[in-house]
Parts: structure tokens; C-alpha cells; sequence
């Protein structure tokens, strides 16, 4: 008997279904076993008075990760639609669905191994754990520049738009918190009666953030603040004029109908987010894509002339400036969005300056209104640090200036496992994108060093441009163990969009495919790294606390006039931060506010252009007896390209160098009493240095080295002493044994003693 073809293809197709199923169901038997064998050495672990909260952490998510699998296995449909939106996975969404369930088991059954291996050590005491005390969300302190429970300091950490189910509150975080927004306004001075009863009900909560929105307001806006009144926005996220003067009515009728009742509340221990993401992009670029330019309305242009007239006194003046001929500053005219072509031009710097305050001026009056409601409130900003890091144009932000407002140093700093988009300049060096991450924290910890740092989304796994479902877990401990010991206090990670059932939210965007909603070792390692940080809380403290004694100096001018100015401060940056040593960053207002001896020099580098204000707080620094280092480029030019009188050493030490290597060099002979005790050698290493790496005392007297490789390759260290180099030991903090004091770190990897000598 024939066969037909059609008739192969079913059966083949069957075959498969069930291989599948019976592979799945394998699969799941596997590691349900594997769950009770961590089970019971939970049970045995609980009996010798062993901690086994990271065990019974990872009970929990195998089972929620088997619950998810089951869930992606009968929903590849939908699966496929979400990988169809990741530029890597687009053309093989469909296998990338069908294989997700499998690798989800897998990977839960490769998270148990680890798991089980750990335990038994611990149980055979070949390895040793310091007890962890789990944290009361309603019971923690903000002080200053800490949070704490029960008098010692803690690191918060919770997911974006995690659901509320208790065991995942109690091993993931408890973040509590408030929405409020202009559409919850039914007119002008009304609040939508549910907002306000449900603000009115809700208990004292947990530590948490209020998030003030500023989605399109309702229509009656228009008719109340004008046609226009939603058409000059700073997109994406805040969807009005706020140069029309209706827009400080409309907020400060929503602040003052909600705000009192949520004072004293433990909600806002993490303070009122003033905005989320804020941005006000007014350029064009002719070459190149801008996201979310536009224009602006006459109420910004008004404003301007008037900024103009402020600055510049007489039109004739401005006329010289900006080589035109206006009758007066009401007949002052500008094309916005402003091209890019101007950039390095008058125009262009008192548009981008003139962009900068207006918005600071915006938020500067939100916080005015949010303190009459709320005299003890806390304000911040979900801030992108990679307009500063990046040099990104004509943004409107100028995050020295929202940090100094700010009561909480806000931001949603990223760091970059790969780029989905292009090649990125770091690949040939590092195993991940690390500039924004450690630049933008020791920024924010350099302008308000006593404040607490909190990334409200936390783009530290993965952006809509980074993302990689194989994820080495490894990575989610070094890029987290890298923010806390740079100064993070709590975080909110993006993101957990699925519900309990394992279905997903709304609205997913493009970034579902390849998270960590699919990833458990990745989540895993993070909550880990969580339980390790808390564990040694006080040390890691200690890293954030430490005095910075070499400044780099960052000139807003420089920075608006010239695109590049921010790689030839990396560079610099990138040169020092393999020493050992905290860096910093020093601005006029950082010399002029803050107590000088709080570092030992300043660097300028690579910073042509610098108004007349910045060059005198630099010499008002040498002449009460401070070190500067620049290089020979550096301080020759106003804000208009105008000529500057140079630097005089007056009291203090002025050193002029050429290169990068002369100013490191120079640099670190100035604090060497401020280096470390240690030295740590890459073994055979004649390039780049790789693992980033601090010393603190702990409260017995001995140092304790935390390093991290953030390089391609294997690094070989030697681990000295200055004083004894031979005689040295180090005990791994987090399994409690002997370590070598020539170790071999891989690449993510961290290694975090206590050191000895012998």
C-alpha cells in the first residue's frame, strides 16, 4: 500500500508533537525532582542552623519558571509576535517560541544543579555562610545617604510592574507607590473621585516612590489653555506646553488635591518622581534619525527673547554674536528645531542653554508646589544619565542642575550586555558597555554626595536596543555588585510583565523577547547578588562613602559646543578607573559649593570652551592652594569661542601636560597617599587594564578587595602588599574559605575577599 506524501508529513508532524510532549514532560519531571532533592537540603541545612533563604529563593522560581514554561508552551503564537519585535530574533521567532519552553526547563534544571551543588557544601562544611537577614519593606529607614533596618544599611530591589503575590514580594521586593498624573484631573481643580478615595484608603504601605505622570491631559484643556496646549510636548512622556502658564494651573491643582494625604507615608520614603524619563528634544539633523524632536510654542519663544535679554543686555551685543541684524531682542527669530549644523555656534549655545533652564525653571516649580502640600517630601527624576555620558544635543537636560534639585539622586542608568543595533565601540575591550553605568553614578555621587541613589528602572539586564536570551548569568552579578558599590541604594529592574499565571500584561512593546521573564538563572544570579550585597552591607557602604580625590572637570560648555566632548573625558576616565582609586567629578558648582578638600586635584582635559564663570572657579581654587593638571588644549575659549585669560598658579600647584598618559601618570603621583595599601597586577596584561577594583577597612581592621573583570579575556591577578609582598591571604566572603591570593577571574566575574597579611 502507497503512502501519500501528505499522509508522511501528518505523521511526521504527530512524531514530533508527541517527541515534544514526552521530552517536555521528561523535562519537567527532572527537575521536580531536582526541587525536592533542594527540599530536603533546605530541611537538613535548617536543622544544622544553616541560612537557606537563597535556596528556598530558588525553590520558589523554579516553580514559578515551570509554571511559565507551561504557559509559553501553549502560547507560541504570541511568543512569536513579542520575538518578531527584537531586531536579532525577527527572522526565527517562530523556532525561538517553539524552543523557549525547553530552555526555560533546562535552564530551571541547570539553576537546581547550582543550587544543590551549594547547598551540600554548605551542609559538608566545605563552604560557609554568613547569615542573611531578610528586611521588613514597612520597617526601613532613609537617612541621608542610606536606607536602613535595624540600625545597619540595606539595598532595596524590586521589578517594574511586578505583580503583587506574596511570595514574590517576599523574595523579590516589596516596592509600594502611588500613581498620579493630569488625566486623573476631571477639570480644572477636580480630581477624579476613585483617585482620590484611593489615595485617602490606602495604609502606610511599604518603602516605595510616588510617580507622577504626565500623560495628554484631558480635553477640557484645550478649550481652558488653548488649541495648542498639547501640541509642544517633550515627548515621549510628557505630553503638554509647559511654557503655557496653564500647565503650572493644571499641576498644581493635581498636587494639591492628592499630595496631603500621602505625607509621612512609607510610600514615599523613595520620594516623588517628578517625571519620567523627562526629555525636550529641539534639533535636526539632516544625516540622522532624531527621536522625538518638534518645536515649540510662542510661550517658549517669549520666554526666550526675554533669556536672551538677560544674558546679552543690548541687542547690538547679540547682533556680534550671532552675526545678525535684529532691531531689538522682540524681533529676535530662530528656526526649532535648531539644526545640528549650528552646533559650535552662539545660536546654537544660547538655544541649548536657554532649552537647559527652561526645563530645570519647569521642575524647579513642580517641587516648589510639591513642598507646599508636603513640607518633608523628597524629590527626583527617572533621568537618562546617557545624555551626559553621550554628549546626546539639545535634550534640555542638564543633570547637574536636576541632580542639585533633587533630594534623591533619580535616574534609569543603563549598562549594555551587547547592542542589537550595531557594533558598539566597547566589544574590542570589555564584555560589556560599562560608561554610562560607572560615569553617570560617580557624576550623581560627586554633585550630591549625601543623598541616596535610586534607578526606578533599572536598564542594567537589558534596553529595547540589548537583549540576549542566552545571557550569561554571571553578567547580572557584576553589573549589579558594579551600581551598589558606585553608590546605588535601590533599584527597580525592567522589568517582570507577567501576571502569576505566567500570562503577560498589556502594552509589551519590544522588550519581552530574550528578558529575564524568560531567563531563570539570570533572575536567579541577580536576586543572589541581592541576598551577597545585603549580606555585606556595611563594606559595601563603605565603597560608596569613599572620599574621591581625583576630579575630573566637566564644563557644560565644552559639552554643549563640541559632540565629542564626552569621549575625550572617557577616555581619561577610562585610563584611571583600573587603579583602585574612587573617581569624581568637579564643576563650578561642585568648587564653588562644595568643601575643596574633599579631593586632592582637579583635571581638566580635553575642555576647550568654558564660560568665564567656570575659569574663575578654577582659579579661585588655585589660589586657596588647590592642584590643577591640564593639558595643553584645554581653556582657551568662552562659550562664544571668544578668547580666555589663562590659569594662574597663584597659591596653588598648575601643571600643563600633552597627553592622556602624562596627565594619568602626573595624576596618580599627586594622591599617591591616597592609593591603596594593595596592589593588584594583571598577570602578562600590556594592555588595557580590565578589572575594576576597591579596598575598604571593615570593622576588624583588615581590608576587604572587591574586583571585578570587566574584560573579553581570562586575568591572571597578583594580590600584594606595598609593605609585605610575600606573605598574604584572602578569604572569599561569600563561601567563608581560603582563597588564592593569585586568582584567575573570568570574564563577569567577581571576586570579593578579606585580605591578610601572614
Amino acid at each position: 500500500m502507497k503512502i501519500k506524501f501528505k499522509n508522511i508529513k501528518r505523521i511526521v508532524s504527530l512524531f514530533l508533537i508527541i517527541t515534544n510532549v514526552v521530552s517536555s514532560q521528561t523535562t519537567e519531571k527532572q527537575v521536580g525532582l531536582k526541587i525536592k532533592e533542594l527540599e530536603n537540603l533546605v530541611k537538613e541545612l535548617d536543622k544544622e542552623n544553616i541560612d537557606s533563604y537563597k535556596e528556598r529563593m530558588t525553590i520558589f522560581l523554579a516553580k514559578t519558571f515551570l509554571g511559565y514554561a507551561n504557559w509559553d508552551e501553549k502560547h507560541i503564537a504570541l511568543n512569536t509576535d513579542n520575538f518578531k519585535k527584537v531586531r536579532v530574533y525577527k527572522n526565527k521567532a517562530e523556532q525561538m517560541a517553539k524552543d523557549l519552553p525547553d530552555f526555560e526547563r533546562k535552564d530551571v534544571a541547570l539553576m537546581l544543579d547550582n543550587a544543590i551543588k551549594t547547598a551540600t557544601a554548605l551542609s559538608e562544611k566545605e563552604i560557609f555562610r554568613k547569615p542573611y537577614q531578610e528586611i521588613n519593606w514597612s520597617k526601613i529607614k532613609h537617612d541621608k545617604n542610606e536606607l536602613t533596618y535595624k540600625g545597619k544599611p540595606v539595598f532595596l530591589s524590586d521589578y517594574t510592574w511586578k505583580p503583587e503575590v506574596k511570595e514574590l514580594n517576599k523574595f523579590f521586593g516589596e516596592l509600594d507607590g502611588v500613581y498620579i498624573a493630569p488625566t486623573q484631573l476631571k477639570a480644572s481643580g477636580v480630581v477624579n473621585p476613585a483617585t482620590i478615595n484611593q489615595i485617602k484608603n490606602k495604609d502606610k504601605g511599604t518603602a516605595g516612590f510616588v510617580f507622577i505622570a504626565h500623560t495628554p491631559p484631558s480635553k477640557w484643556t484645550l478649550k481652558e489653555y488653548g488649541d495648542d496646549f498639547l501640541t509642544y510636548g517633550g515627548q515621549p512622556f510628557t505630553h503638554y506646553d509647559i511654557d503655557n502658564p496653564g500647565a503650572r494651573k493644571m499641576m498644581s491643582e493635581l498636587l494639591e488635591k492628592t499630595v496631603p494625604y500621602m505625607v509621612d507615608k512609607n510610600y514615599t520614603q523613595l520620594g516623588y518622581m517628578l517625571a519620567n524619563e523627562p526629555r525636550w528634544i529641539t534639533y535636526k539633523n539632516q544625516n540622522k534619525k532624531v527621536w522625538y524632536t518638534g518645536g515649540v510654542s510662542h510661550y517658549t519663544k517669549a520666554k526666550f527673547k526675554t533669556w536672551l535679554k538677560n544674558k546679552h543686555k543690548n541687542i547690538t551685543a547679540l547682533n556680534k554674536l550671532w552675526k545678525t541684524n535684529f532691531s531689538d531682542f522682540e524681533d529676535v527669530s530662530i528656526e526649532i528645531p535648531i539644526d545640528i549644523s549650528l552646533m559650535g555656534t552662539s545660536k546654537w549655545y544660547d538655544w541649548t542653554t536657554f532649552n537647559e533652564d527652561r526645563v530645570t525653571d519647569w521642575f524647579t516649580y513642580l517641587k516648589q508646589e510639591l513642598r507646599k502640600n508636603d513640607p518633608t517630601a523628597k524629590a527626583h527624576l527617572k533621568i537618562m544619565p546617557s545624555f551626559f555620558t553621550d554628549n546626546d544635543p539639545c535634550t534640555g537636560i542638564d543633570l547637574e542642575a536636576l541632580t542639585e534639585l533633587s533630594d534623591i539622586n533619580g535616574n534609569d542608568v543603563a549598562a549594555h550586555y551587547n547592542n542589537i543595533r550595531e557594533t558598539a565601540d566597547w566589544e574590542g575591550d570589555y564584555m560589556f558597555g560599562w560608561r554610562e553605568l560607572y560615569m553617570g553614578y560617580d557624576f550623581l555621587k560627586s554633585v550630591k554626595p549625601d543623598q541616596i541613589n535610586f534607578n526606578s528602572e533599572s536598564h542594567l539586564l537589558s534596553t529595547s536596543s540589548t537583549r540576549d536570551l542566552y545571557m550569561n548569568p554571571k553578567y547580572a552579578r557584576a553589573v549589579y555588585w558594579a551600581a551598589y558599590t558606585l553608590g546605588l541604594n535601590a533599584v527597580q529592574t525592567w522589568y517582570w510583565p507577567r501576571r502569576e499565571d505566567g500570562s503577560l500584561r498589556g502594552k509589551m512593546t519590544n522588550a519581552y523577547g530574550g528578558s529575564n521573564n524568560q531567563q531563570p538563572r539570570v533572575t536567579q544570579e541577580l536576586q543572589n547578588t541581592i541576598i551577597d550585597l545585603n549580606t555585606f552591607s556595611e563594606e559595601i557602604t563603605a565603597m560608596q562613602h569613599q572620599r574621591k580625590p581625583i576630579r575630573i572637570f566637566y564644563s557644560k560648555t565644552s559639552a554643549n559646543q563640541e559632540s565629542t566632548y564626552m569621549d575625550g573625558i572617557f577616555d581619561l576616565y577610562e585610563s584611571l578607573n583600573f587603579e583602585g582609586l574612587p573617581l569624581g567629578f568637579a564643576t563650578k558648582n561642585i568648587i564653588n559649593k562644595q568643601a575643596n578638600k574633599n579631593w586632592d586635584v582637579i583635571l581638566v582635559y580635553k575642555t576647550a570652551q568654558v564660560t568665564q564663570d567656570e575659569l574663575d572657579a578654577l582659579q579661585m581654587y588655585l589660589d586657596n592652594g588647590g592642584k590643577v593638571i591640564v593639558d595643553s588644549v584645554s581653556l582657551k575659549k568662552n562659550e562664544y569661542g571668544l578668547p580666555l585669560q589663562i590659569l594662574k598658579e597663584s597659591k596653588g600647584t598648575l601643571v600643563t601636560l600633552t597627553s592622556l598618559d602624562q596627565v594619568k601618570s602626573k595624576a596618580l603621583f599627586t594622591v599617591q597617599k591616597e592609593l591603596p595599601n594593595l596592589t593588584i597586577t594583571e598577570v602578562g596584561n600590556v594592555g588595557k587594564k580590565k578589572c575594576t577594583w576597591r579596598v575598604v577597612k571593615n570593622k576588624k581592621g583588615n581590608d576587604v578587595l572587591s574586583v571585578i573583570n570587566l574584560g573579553r579575556e581570562d586575568v591572571e591577578l597578583k594580590i600584594r602588599y606595598k609593605k609585605n609582598p610575600k606573605n598574604i591571604l584572602c578569604k572569599d566572603l561569600i563561601k567563608g574559605v581560603k582563597v588564592s591570593s593569585s586568582p584567575v577571574l573570568a570574564p563577569y566575574e567577581v571576586f570579593f575577599v578579606e585580605v591578610q597579611s601572614n
